[in-house]
């Protein structure tokens, strides 16, 4: 399958901003299940200073904001073939080491919450593979998805606090899980076709689990599936923070507004 992705990203503020530099984690590479066919990125009210990979192979472009701007506009805009794998990422690859991945950050600690979902479920399962997906439906039970009431600071142990969240709270509580199960996990972040629409709310994340024998398996908890040829994945980490689309600073005291269109269809 063919998709064509269209990402718009725009900031307003009310005073103009001296210095700024964003950290942009937009663009997709050729990975197993991908091929990306081509992808351009072009930057309004600033300029891309350089690209480099980071330590989980996620391509990162810095851009700068020009003098005493007000606005910022970022576009990336390309085409992706994807095949459907069922989820199957394959052998761990890149940079940092697999055992890294059991490692839990803030955001992903495995606080009473966490342990108290998971309590009992490894014993209902024969494989890992089932495990995971057993797992994967826990949390979505557990936590329905809903908008509004968590953000991207809130830890899995606190959206399930909440009752209620979004695919971050999703994976997050996924990873802090498999962790604690001993699983090598991390944080996807990407972009998903839906079928009825072609303009999205906003990007996607899911989680993905390491199985021996074969390797990184995608868990999409908010969807209750793998992810198959609609998903591309962008940028991956321990946590949100690690494959946010966007992070960065400035400098001043101007409120900011945030406008982001993404439009994913096949081709």
């Amino acid at each position: 399958m063919r998709l064509h992705i269209k990402h718009s990203t725009t900031y307003r503020f009310d005073q103009p901003v001296a210095y700024g530099l964003q950290q942009l984690r937009l663009a997709p590479k050729s990975r197993p299940g991908q091929e990306v066919v081509d992808w351009r990125m072009d930057v309004t009210g600033g300029a891309i200073e350089t690209s480099f990979t980071d330590a989980h192979a996620n391509t990162v472009t810095l851009i700068s904001f020009a003098p005493d701007v007000d606005r910022i506009e970022v576009h990336c805009e390309g085409k992706v073939d994807t095949e459907d794998h069922n989820g199957v990422v394959g052998p761990h690859k890149g940079f940092v080491p697999l055992w890294l991945f059991r490692r839990s950050t803030e955001l992903t600690r495995a606080g009473p919450n966490v342990r108290r979902i998971a309590k009992g479920l490894r014993d209902e399962f024969d494989s890992d593979l089932d495990f995971l997906h057993g797992l994967s439906a826990r949390v979505l039970h557990e936590v329905p998805y809903a908008v509004g009431t968590t953000d991207a600071g809130t830890s899995a142990d606190a959206a399930i606090e909440h009752g209620v969240g979004v695919c971050q709270d999703h994976a997050h509580i996924f990873i802090a899980a498999a962790r604690a199960f001993d699983y090598p996990a991390r944080y996807v972040s990407g972009y998903l076709m839906m079928n009825d629409r072609v303009v999205q709310d906003a990007s996607h994340a899911w989680a993905e689990a390491y199985i021996e024998g074969i390797g990184w398996v995608g868990f999409d908890v908010s969807n209750g599936i793998s992810p198959d040829s609609r998903y591309v994945r962008v940028a991956t980490g321990l946590d949100y923070r690690e494959a946010a689309p966007v992070s960065g600073l400035r400098f001043g005291r101007s409120v900011e507004e945030l406008d982001v269109a993404i439009e994913v269809q096949q081709q």
